[in-house]
């Protein structure tokens, strides 16, 4: 729907009573800005609750229905006020769809091989690749930032059919929806955040996929043929003891989240346990991976 912007200058003894005004005769909403500014730099918007502006001279912004005759309700609040009309100007603001012109922004992305990750609202570029399907949310992990990118890749490439992963920091549950989608088997995720739960979840069930996905101490006692984190450095350094002992003698471990000037002592911490080595990198960041030795 297009809109017009009535634009004129209060006093700030008046300025609350023109808001008044304004919204009574059909405004739907009303900006206040500092006019002794060049630019604004602060604005209160009235037509919610709101406290008044205090600035010396206040510039209104109006906005209107384009059907509205936008003369003819300024001189009806004027007159309401026993004021004459004050000098201002019209602005036509074109029709905006703005929720399509965010989802725009987005597009179809191709991690590596045949991964693709495409958001709900975009037609996959090829329906016969492995398409995961998610979209930005208030979950960490659309496949975007180079730490997931570097995960998926891994997963991509490495990915055994039936094997068992588990995704440590699931966030939306991106990793393990790939995983699933990639051929892997039994698929657990874990998250400290309940409302990461939810997306994965919510996540999973949109891709008809099957993965499991809970807080770290409601994870069975079982082991991974792989186990990503993709999480940051000092965690995931705490972090080796436990993601040690969820990996098979064989299995892998998967780390990411790790800055290059990091990756040596993330690298250090899990030697113990794994001949572990840098095996991808991007935009300063750097992934880890490594085999499980015998015990």
């Amino acid at each position: 729907m297009p809109y017009r912007a009535l634009h004129f200058e209060a006093s700030a003894h008046s300025v609350e009573r023109w808001v008044d005004a304004l919204l009574a005769v059909g405004a739907l909403s009303v900006e206040v800005a500092d006019a002794e500014a060049g630019t604004p730099t602060e604005t209160s918007l009235y037509g919610e609750a709101g406290e008044p502006a205090v600035w010396v001279r206040n510039r209104l912004c109006a906005l209107f229905d384009a059907r509205v005759d936008v003369e003819a309700a300024l001189a009806s609040a004027a007159a309401g006020l026993d004021e004459p009309a004050p000098a201002h100007s019209l602005a036509e603001i074109a029709d905006a769809d703005w929720v399509r012109e965010t989802q725009a922004q987005f597009a179809p992305l191709r991690v590596a091989g045949r991964l693709w990750i495409v958001p709900s609202w975009r037609e996959p570029v090829d329906a016969g690749a492995v398409n995961v399907r998610l979209d930005p949310g208030i979950a960490f992990g659309t496949g975007s930032h180079p730490t997931t990118l570097l995960c998926l890749r891994w997963l991509a490439q490495n990915v055994r059919e039936h094997a068992s992963v588990l995704d440590y920091g699931c966030g939306s549950g991106i990793l393990a929806i790939a995983a699933a989608k990639l051929g892997a088997g039994r698929v657990a995720g874990v998250d400290i955040d309940p409302q990461a739960i939810a997306a994965s979840r919510a996540n999973a069930a949109a891709n008809g996929v099957v993965a499991t996905f809970g807080l770290p101490e409601e994870l069975r006692a079982e082991r991974f043929d792989v186990v990503v984190a993709n999480i940051l450095a000092n965690p995931l350094e705490l972090l080796a003891p436990l993601l040690a002992g969820r990996v098979r003698t064989g299995g892998h471990v998967v780390l990411s989240g790790i800055l290059e000037a990091q990756a040596g002592r993330v690298a250090a911490a899990y030697a113990r346990w794994f001949n572990i080595a840098p095996w991808g990198s991007a935009e300063g960041w750097i992934g880890l991976a490594g085999v499980r030795c015998a015990p």
